[in-house]
């Protein structure tokens, strides 16, 4: 029975959570809320992580009801993400491993999600779309490789989400995107904004800049509400998404589909996802905001299974990176 520990502070989120064997054992986080109207600056985040490391591992250690001696690898987010929060808590992981004695396994972020989505729904070989506040990727396994098929061109759909919550001033607790989910609810009128599928790829600056410039405008002639740009943007940037995931369903014969990362609580994405799948014979899976959300158990989860496989990282390797693939790890533990 392996037991593994993993440590994600790739952005806002500090999550430390422990897995053995497929089961979660515990997996608390804390995340960095900015005041409306702001983001998260990486200075700040980082800071933010060291303040809240000990807690949380803490936290991890007395849910799971374990002591350090039983636990037998120490995974951490090697990236990508933003590099100062990544820096600061891969520091905590490469202690707590040093003074446990512990192997200790560097892991692909996006890897995490998609593992952790794999384990909890019971996905066999979905093809994965990917959609977070850093990244936005239509993914599908192929000879020890996650492939990627289509992707954002410039920034993420959670970005976006992210950036018209700051024009219209929501709060960011519990955080932006689900702000904007919930007014998006009320939206009634209906805004047509530039529709970028380019290919299998999507764009969003240019339909955020679209939406940033008039929505002031619209709102204080009254031609529109805030609801009805947040329902929107919504129907358009998740109408792009699902329309290039039926496209690498279709190239694949794939009977599944899973949504991994933040923006996958959405559940008005997961409905229109849920539509399209059921046109084609397949099956949605997705899960909720305990693992859709950056949390410790994903990396836990996918380095687990590394360490299964004899991937461990040297302690000089152990080092982090804004950019790192989702393509670039070689995924020995899958057939």
């Amino acid at each position: 029975m392996v037991i593994a520990i993993g440590f994600e502070g790739s952005a806002n989120k500090l999550g430390i959570g422990i897995i053995q064997d497929g089961v979660v054992l515990s997996n608390p986080r804390h995340t960095y809320i900015t005041p409306p109207g702001e983001g998260f600056l990486p200075r700040d985040t980082a800071k933010h992580h060291r303040e809240h490391a000990l807690d949380i591992l803490q936290a991890a250690l007395q849910e799971a009801k374990i002591t350090p001696e039983q636990i037998d690898v120490v995974c951490y987010t090697k990236g990508p993400g933003m590099g100062a929060p990544l820096i600061s808590t891969a520091v905590v992981a490469r202690t707590v491993a040093q003074l446990w004695k512990k192997p200790i396994v560097a892991v692909n972020h996006c890897i995490g999600h998609i593992e952790m989505g794999r384990l909890i729904t019971g996905a066999v070989n979905p093809t994965v779309l990917y959609v977070s506040g850093g990244n936005t990727q239509v993914i599908s396994y192929s000879e020890k490789r996650y492939r990627i098929f289509g992707e954002t061109i410039d920034i993420a759909v959670g970005n976006c989400l992210d950036r018209f919550a700051r024009v219209l001033k929501l709060s960011n607790d519990p955080s932006p995107g689900y702000n904007i989910e919930q007014l998006a609810k009320k939206g009634e009128k209906f805004l047509e904004l530039p529709y970028a599928v380019k290919g299998m790829d999507v764009s969003f600056s240019g339909l955020l800049s679209f939406i940033e410039e008039r929505a002031p405008v619209l709102i204080k002639k009254g031609e529109y509400t805030p609801a009805d740009l947040c329902m929107s943007l919504q129907e358009t940037i998740f109408a792009m998404l699902v329309e290039i995931t039926e496209r690498a369903m279709a190239h694949c014969c794939s009977q599944e589909v899973l949504i991994v990362g933040g923006v996958g609580c959405n559940k008005h994405l997961q409905d229109m996802m849920r539509k399209m799948a059921e046109e084609r014979d397949a099956v949605l899976y997705a899960t909720d905001e305990r693992f859709c959300i950056d949390n410790g158990a994903m990396i836990a989860q996918a380095g687990l299974e590394m360490f299964k496989c004899g991937m461990t990282s040297p302690l000089d390797d152990t080092f982090c990176t804004q950019r790192y693939r989702t393509d670039e790890v070689l995924v020995k533990w899958r057939d």
